[in-house]
């Protein structure tokens, strides 16, 4: 309701298609901006806490845009700005919210839970829209957001009550800059995760056009919220339909599969929406975008949960929305200024076509089926170190090295699986990994990373995954003995 509230205030206030465009803009850019640091936090502090801070928050600065409204000082740019605000605190708020589900439910439930989740924010988003444009119809925008300050208490009602289970930290607590850099790192050496992050940015660019300019269109059509309203809310059912069929396609079909036929029906919903402009068929035309959209969207949020340890969840969720909120902010940005100039339907058309151009990204980045085992693995031994180090967590950089004899005929598969076990130290902590040869001695060779400080290495041990056994047992299949490791801090 709030969304369809500033996107009809827009257009009521005579602004250009550019303005209303920047509606969107303003509601996806603190994604963009703020998305990293709030994975952080929400990594490292109490997340309930700061669920209701930020709930507190979006309520304050509603309250104002619905003051403000109702008064009749409201301007393009002021508008633009309350909604910015407002999205700042779902900015900070939505990582931390999205990391929650697996404290939930348990792991034999999570992918039912995150389906039932889908269905229940998409029934919202279908019914919401049809009422706001019913309210502001008969009562004026300033009802709609009044609701929406409202239907905050109950939120934080729920937040406030809830008894959340206190874990228990075996590792120095990090600081926002600290896991910000940590989650930046992960992502860069995480090939599956940056593949699947890319692709959805670059595919939400373009598809962005259609909900960016949607106002515009229902106004062209219809001088009524209430179209608008309608419209959102066929996007919003056509959302529903797609998430129930999800599945059976699932057991049919690969996930890559799935998700490249749900890019080329919105790219095709977004062209059909070019040609057409009648209610009818513009209806239509949102029930099967809606249902591409949310397919895909689903998809590939899905597939980051399952592919992020629980220390880095809230972050790497983060990460993904900073990706995909990025592209489209930045598309409704473009396509608002290039439909001012060639006109909607040209700019429907364009996008559409770079939409299902999209599908060959799947080239290049294919999206993984199954996702590996992310649960800890800290196996390795700690090192026995002096009481002044111990007591100094932040004493560093650290210089760690790792001995190994690796036999003539080994060496070229020991190399090869030493560049997979060197991307895994820089995941996890390592800003710096070499490998290197001795001379005199060709069957010595010495694994050499920094970290930061003792406190980083001491979480490097715990950020080891089942996943990653299967490279260290590459590593030791190639090495005649047990390694030797050596601690070192600057001197």
């Amino acid at each position: 309701m709030q969304s369809v509230g500033a996107a009809w205030l827009m257009v009521s206030l005579g602004a250009s298609t550019t303005f209303v465009a920047l509606t969107q803009t303003a509601s996806s850019l603190p994604f963009f901006l703020f998305a990293l640091p709030a994975g952080a936090i929400g990594d490292i502090v109490d997340r309930r806490k700061l669920i209701l801070i930020t709930e507190w928050w979006m309520v304050a600065t509603a309250s104002i845009l619905a003051i403000l409204t109702i008064a009749g000082v409201m301007t393009p740019w002021l508008l633009l700005a309350l909604t910015f605000a407002i999205s700042a605190g779902d900015a900070l708020e939505t990582p931390t919210w999205r990391a929650l589900l697996p404290e939930l439910v348990g792991k034999e439930h999570l992918a039912a839970a995150s389906a039932l989740n889908g269905i229940e924010f998409n029934f919202a988003r279908a019914v919401g829209p049809a009422l706001a444009g019913a309210l502001i119809a008969a009562a004026g925008v300033g009802a709609a957001f009044i609701v929406n300050v409202l239907s905050f208490l109950g939120v934080i009602v729920l937040i406030a009550r809830w008894k959340r289970s206190v874990r228990q930290r075996r590792t120095p607590m990090e600081t926002v800059s600290g896991a910000t850099v940590a989650a930046m790192r992960y992502v860069r050496y995480s090939p599956e995760l940056r593949f699947v992050m890319l692709r959805a940015g670059i595919t939400l660019f373009p598809a962005s056009a259609l909900l960016a300019l949607l106002p515009s269109v229902a106004q062209t059509v219809s001088d009524r919220a209430t179209l608008y309203g309608i419209l959102l809310g066929c996007f919003g059912t056509g959302a529903v339909l797609g998430a129930l069929a999800m599945q059976p396609a699932r057991a049919r079909w690969s996930l890559d599969a799935v998700a490249s036929y749900a890019t080329a029906v919105l790219g095709m919903a977004i062209l059909a929406a070019a040609a057409v402009h009648g209610v009818p068929l513009l209806i239509v035309v949102m029930f099967v975008a809606g249902a591409g959209w949310i397919v895909f969207i689903s998809l590939l949020s899905a597939l980051v949960q399952t592919l992020a340890p629980e220390w880095a969840r809230a972050r790497v969720l983060a990460a993904f929305i900073l990706v995909t909120q990025g592209g489209i902010a930045a598309g409704s940005a473009l396509w608002g200024a290039v439909a001012t100039r060639i006109g909607i339907s040209m700019t429907f058309g364009v996008a559409g076509l770079a939409t299902i151009a999209a599908v060959l990204l799947r080239a290049i980045w294919r999206l993984p089926d199954t996702a590996a085992d992310m649960a800890p693995w800290n196996h390795w031994r700690m090192p026995a170190v002096v009481q002044d180090v111990a007591s100094t967590l932040d004493h560093g950089p650290v210089l760690v090295t790792v001995r190994y004899r690796v036999a003539q005929q080994h060496q070229d598969g020991f190399i090869r699986a030493m560049q997979k076990y060197g991307r895994i130290r820089h995941r996890d902590g390592a800003s710096w990994w070499g490998i290197f040869r001795d001379l005199e001695h060709d069957d010595l060779y010495v694994e050499t990373f920094l970290v930061a400080s003792w406190a980083e290495h001491l979480r490097q041990h715990d950020r080891f995954t089942q996943a990653d056994a299967e490279v260290e047992t590459q590593v030791r299949e190639h090495i005649e003995e047990e390694p030797v490791v050596e601690h070192f801090i600057s001197a």
